[in-house]
């Protein structure tokens, strides 16, 4: 794996989850989408399948793969999952220097 992105216990049971869903089991896509405000902010997107991505990280038995640009942005962070009774989400980490996002789904880079 060229990145080094840690995935929590929950976030790989809904990953792997997800992946069977979808029809391509063990196998999910992350990858970061700019706002569609140009204020900075990324956000992640999670999908099924490798979407001509690169693996990056591995728990569990499934397999995470990003695009290899965005690389560099994902290294070091962390991916988990929370569920309550109003539903769920995948929540990242932020780099040394972002700013996270409110949702936890995101962050800003530093200026």
């Amino acid at each position: 794996m060229s990145c080094n992105l840690t995935i929590s216990k929950s976030a790989a049971a809904e990953l792997i989850r997800q992946s069977a869903f979808g029809g391509t089991p063990g196998e999910m896509h992350i990858d970061l989408l700019p706002d569609g405000f140009g204020e900075g902010w990324l956000y992640i997107r999670v999908r099924c399948g490798k979407q001509d991505g690169t693996p990056i990280s591995r728990k569990d038995g499934v397999t995470l793969f990003a695009p290899a640009e965005q690389l560099s942005l994902l290294k070091g962070l962390s991916l988990d999952y929370y569920s309550d009774l109003s539903g769920g989400g995948f929540l990242i980490s932020s780099p040394e220097g972002a700013e996270p996002s409110m949702c936890g789904s995101g962050f800003k880079l530093g200026s």
